[in-house]
């Protein structure tokens, strides 16, 4: 499914393109699940730039390694399931050159190569999109292998949800055992993975806010928070819920009025973690003065970013993650599975807000197709 302007979900469409060819550090995923996100909205919004040709959007996949590139070869084999993400790492090399860093970009994809072959399943994040068609290339650092308790159905959920979840909790808000979270968007897919990272991870208390009261026992039912507000007027319930404290992390990818909110329920030394803004608000004028006066912090989280930067550390955070749900501590509820062609409509549900839990579009795809429908 392609866009070659922007626009509404009407702009998606099928299109025949050739099947691509891995390069140095890349594997060809035949995919056979893609995940539905809210950055593939803002993609075909045109928030990341308007698209020249038919461009095809998808973030994450899962499907089975159909040919790995030359650097590739060895890390991941024909036939191997993979859930793919589309973007880096964030740990490995913030103190080296442009031209070090470029060779350690390498040097990761590589050694990702080695822990695949073709014909093994990955999850797979994609930094420059494409998962919604039946072949995409992906750099081999950002192919994840699939534990054997996990199918295709649900890598095709995972790379770009747990990666962020796992980075944001991990790395940017610093969690540490004992905290108390608050999530917004808590009935989506990084926020219902969230809640259960957070346990996993040690949090004492975990706080989420929806839109609606129906999404809010969702969420409460499926991931085990404590407590779910509605976000209209979410500061005073959560004022009361930690009896006056505040809580110590705060996870924000709406953005908005909701960010400026987040920032008078954060305790001493509290940090809000952004990593959206699905509200697509201009710059908020942010006050600094009680940031400094309580220890407080306000950082951000991008995997797109990341992955240019450190993409050690996003394959590190997306690999820790997927073991999780391997060992059951994390689950990923998929409430919603339709086909590739009715990629519009998941765009539509999940732009008005109707969608709960996770969405993913059913890939069907041949072996070796003469041309690749997207």
């Amino acid at each position: 499914m392609a866009f070659s302007k922007t626009g509404g979900p009407e702009v998606l469409h099928l299109v025949d393109l050739p099947t691509p060819t891995p390069g140095p550090g890349e594997i060809l995923l035949r995919v056979a699940y893609a995940g539905v996100n809210y950055g593939e909205i803002q993609h075909r919004l045109g928030d990341f730039g308007e698209p020249e040709g038919e461009t095809v959007t998808g973030l994450e996949a899962a499907g089975v390694v159909a040919a790995v590139g030359e650097r590739a070869a060895g890390e991941v084999s024909p036939g191997a399931r993979t859930a793919a993400d589309g973007s880096a790492g964030e740990r490995a090399v913030a103190d080296v050159s442009v031209g070090q860093r470029a060779a350690a970009d390498v040097a990761v994809g590589d050694r990702a190569a080695a822990d695949v072959s073709v014909g093994d399943r990955v999850a797979a994040y994609l930094p420059d999109g494409g998962g919604y068609a039946e072949y995409v290339v992906v750099p081999a650092a950002f192919a994840f292998p699939l534990p054997d308790a996990l199918d295709l159905r649900t890598g095709g959920a995972a790379a770009l949800v747990l990666t962020t979840a796992y980075g944001v909790l991990a790395g940017a808000a610093r969690l540490a055992p004992g905290d108390t979270v608050l999530i917004h968007a808590a009935a989506g897919g990084v926020g219902g993975v969230a809640a259960q990272l957070a346990r996993a991870l040690g949090a004492r208390a975990v706080y989420g806010t929806v839109s609606t009261s129906e999404k809010a026992a969702y969420a409460r039912a499926a991931f085990g928070y404590d407590e779910v507000f509605v976000r209209d007027g979410f500061p005073a319930a959560v004022t009361a819920a930690t009896s006056g404290r505040g809580v110590d992390v705060a996870l924000d990818p709406v953005g908005g009025p909701t960010r400026l909110a987040s920032l008078d329920v954060l305790a001493p030394f509290g940090r809000v973690a952004v990593y959206g803004e699905a509200a697509r608000h201009p710059d908020l004028h942010l006050p600094v003065l009680p940031l400094w006066k309580n220890n407080r912090t306000l950082t951000g989280y991008n995997i797109g970013d990341l992955a240019r930067r450190a993409p050690e550390t996003l394959r590190t955070h997306a690999l820790n993650a997927l073991n999780l749900v391997a060992a059951g501590a994390v689950r990923l509820d998929i409430t919603e599975e339709l086909d590739l062609t009715d990629a519009a409509e998941a765009h539509r549900l999940l732009g008005e807000g109707r969608n709960r839990g996770k969405t993913v579009l059913k890939v069907a795809a041949s072996t070796t197709p003469p041309s690749a429908r997207a």
